[in-house]
């Protein structure tokens, strides 16, 4: 039985599907619940029991009334204490999964949903940690979920980042602080694939740096021994670092923040390998023209836009953006070069975005062979009841002729 007397409680229309909550689906949205009186009264974050249309409970859930996602489910064991020792129990499993899969302690510690915990985003740097709790649950136990976090760790700085657009959906301020301990002086230098990366964890984006696409890194530098790459919507040289550190001819990076740049800069000189990249501040689109124009030709190209599909309703014109991403990039490809296409849109399935990906490639004249379908790296886990969790897609081509 659960501890419906101590809880308030939420429930299921009779039309909803309370299978799906029982095989392992982490949300109710606002439009299977009955939304009465009582339960739009309740506080943002309050937990609550999940009951089926009969009463029967389901499981423990943190509500967010006026939120589409208006219940993420946290256990199913509707007799347990959502309290610091519930946290150090999910986090010490993400640890343990981490620690077995890296040597060094630089990775995504929690990927929300997929490590059990709804709606919340972990990235470690070393001995600091920076939070991101983007459900309203999350928001309303923060410190617990710090000190849980701090303690299992042994991290010595946590960073409370609360930007973004997905707080913004819960009804959530935006704020961005240091919750313990003292944020590093300055970047941060992050090893990975052989390159150092330099995370700026207060100012720069998301939570400074992006761990997801680790091993899509690794396979572009197993390909560009000796090659010319130019790596476009860079940001701090995710794709370019990794290829000079495999070896790489050299490496443009490109990307229209110039804090970015400057980041991809300094990791560039902090991996010895200055002499062999350069970057060009710009609009991706009117780089690639320019570049075309221009005549230029590259071994590698790689293109790592933003989300253009973020949603459903931005789904058809973020097709579009991707279609013409790869018509721009493919021409700057040489014949039997390589070319990566990455959308991390979850809006945009694999079907949808490789065959945008397709078009536009066709659209430039070239007739592709597709290497290698990549995703986020394994610190990213996939809850497989949820398909956002699986948002990164990375497609390698081979352009013969």
């Amino acid at each position: 039985m659960c501890a419906a007397q101590t809880l308030p409680t939420v429930r299921l229309k009779p039309s909803a599907d309370a299978r799906a909550i029982r095989h392992g689906a982490p949300w109710a949205y606002s439009d299977t619940l009955v939304l009465d009186r009582r339960t739009k009264s309740l506080a943002a974050g309050t937990i609550a029991v999940l009951e089926d249309a009969n009463r029967a409970p389901l499981a423990l859930v943190g509500v967010t009334p006026e939120s589409r996602i208006a219940a993420r489910v946290l256990d199913r064991d509707c007799e347990a204490s959502i309290d610091k020792a519930w946290f150090t129990n999910r986090l010490q499993a993400a640890l343990d999964l981490r620690e077995r899969l890296y040597d060094a302690p630089f990775y995504r510690l929690v990927h929300a949903e997929a490590d059990g915990l709804p709606g919340v985003v972990i990235d470690r740097f070393g001995d600091t940690l920076v939070i991101q709790p983007n459900a309203a649950w999350a928001d309303a136990l923060f410190d617990a979920l710090a000190e849980a976090a701090r303690e299992v760790t042994g991290a010595t700085c946590v960073i409370l980042n609360g930007m973004g657009r997905a707080r913004k959906l819960e009804g959530l301020e935006e704020k961005l602080e240091v919750v313990h301990g003292s944020a590093p002086e300055g970047p941060l230098p992050v090893p990975m694939n052989g390159a150092t990366y330099m995370a700026d964890l207060m100012g720069g984006q998301k939570t400074g740096l992006f761990y997801d696409q680790r091993d899509n890194h690794a396979f572009t530098a197993a390909l560009s021994r000796g090659a010319r790459v130019l790596d476009v919507f860079s940001h701090v040289g995710g794709f370019a670092l990794a290829a000079l550190a495999g070896g790489a001819e050299s490496a443009l990076a490109v990307d229209g923040s110039e804090p970015a740049l400057a980041l991809a800069e300094a990791g560039a000189a902090a991996g010895g390998m200055a002499e062999r990249f350069t970057t060009r501040k710009g609009d991706a689109f009117a780089v690639l023209e320019a570049l075309a124009e221009e005549g230029a030709r590259f071994d590698v190209v790689i293109c790592d836009p933003p989300a253009f599909a973020p949603s459903k309703k931005a789904l058809t014109q973020g097709l579009r953006a991707y279609e013409r991403v790869a018509r721009l990039a493919a021409p700057l490809v040489a014949p039997g070069g390589f070319l990566t296409l990455c959308s991390c849109s979850h809006a945009a399935d694999l079907g949808k975005f490789g065959n945008a990906c397709a078009r536009g490639i066709g659209r430039a004249g070239r007739a592709p062979q597709l290497l290698r379908t990549g995703y986020a790296a394994p610190d990213h886990p996939m809850l497989p009841q949820l398909a956002e969790s699986g948002y990164l897609k990375a497609l390698t081509y081979r352009l013969p002729g």
